[in-house]
């Protein structure tokens, strides 16, 4: 079992290496964005899925041979907080490297004071907020039977006052669904209750399981950061870029990106560049080959070509 993928760039984490704890796709939420596809049957019970001597072993040896690396991520194939025992390897973590520590979660598990402590040694916690009423909660984030909105709600604001290091809130903004005036203003309100360090705006630029998902407009982006800056300073990423210099094999590490989010082939073709600066054609040799393995499909969404991991 391979636990980290990447770096992969952005402009929050820099080079951040993925660390995913989950069998595919183990979540609370079913959400009508998620890139992994529809969640097919919930998980909503906290286990050790799998060794975390073993997961930690992967991370220091990754870090020992990437010395780019500006973030350790916790990101994956569901909800990061379904793993019991991120705590001890984030501990673990902090006692033999420096690099921080970021945990990007949907925050439906932070009602837990179990789950709040063991996020407390992370340097960043990035929990999912992307409705201010319970209406929109549930058809955006569609939850598992007992995941109410007024708990996530709670549990985001209990976090909070317990937390000390970095909290930035990820809103993914969806047209027509969460970029009108009044669900901004449902959502401010809420926010404004929680008080994070930064609100993270994220757009659905990756193909999406359901078709009511579309990008926002200009005006609904702009939008959402004037209603929302009243709570706390609001970024909207740039798209970072993906790296693949020092990769080992080509394939396994596209492999392991694609398996947790689909791969833009213009950004594909973009790192492949960077590892062939001199031979452009080796480029194209190299992409013809990883198609030729039959692990990957192209979709397309509006006018970008995604390559996604092929399931059995």
């Amino acid at each position: 079992m391979k636990y980290v993928f990447g770096p992969v760039s952005s402009k929050r984490l820099g080079q951040s290496l993925g660390v995913d704890l989950l069998p595919p796709k183990s979540c609370t939420w079913n959400c009508i964005y998620c890139q992994l596809g529809r969640t097919k049957q919930f998980v909503t019970e906290r286990s050790e899925f799998f060794p975390k001597e073993d997961i930690l072993k992967e991370i220091v040896e990754a870090i020992a041979s990437n010395p780019s690396i500006d973030w350790v991520t916790f990101v994956g194939s569901g909800e990061t907080t379904l793993y019991q025992g991120i705590g001890w390897i984030i501990h673990e973590l902090k006692q033999r490297t420096e690099i921080p520590v970021a945990v990007i979660t949907n925050g439906s598990l932070l009602h837990l004071p179990e789950v709040r402590a063991e996020l407390l040694e992370a340097d960043a916690v990035l929990p999912s907020l992307n409705a201010g009423s319970e209406e929109l909660y549930n058809r955006i984030d569609r939850p598992a039977a007992g995941f109410g909105f007024r708990q996530h709600i709670d549990g985001l604001r209990q976090f909070r006052e317990e937390y000390s290091g970095k909290l930035w809130v990820e809103v993914m903004l969806i047209a027509g669904l969460n970029d009108t005036e009044a669900a901004l203003e449902d959502l401010v309100s809420v926010l404004a209750d929680i008080r994070p360090d930064t609100v993270h705006l994220v757009v659905p630029n990756r193909p999406a399981p359901e078709s009511i998902v579309a990008m926002p407009e200009e005006e609904g982006v702009a939008r959402a950061v004037f209603v929302l800056s009243r709570a706390a300073p609001v970024v909207h990423p740039v798209k970072g870029s993906m790296n693949l210099k020092g990769a080992a094999d080509l394939l396994e590490a596209v492999t392991a990106i694609a398996v947790r989010h689909p791969v833009q082939e213009r950004e594909l073709e973009g790192a492949l560049l960077e590892c062939f600066p001199e031979e452009p054609g080796a480029v194209r040799q190299a992409m013809e080959s990883m198609l030729a393995s039959g692990r990957f499909d192209k979709v397309k969404q509006g006018t970008e070509l995604y390559w996604v991991f092929k399931s059995a």
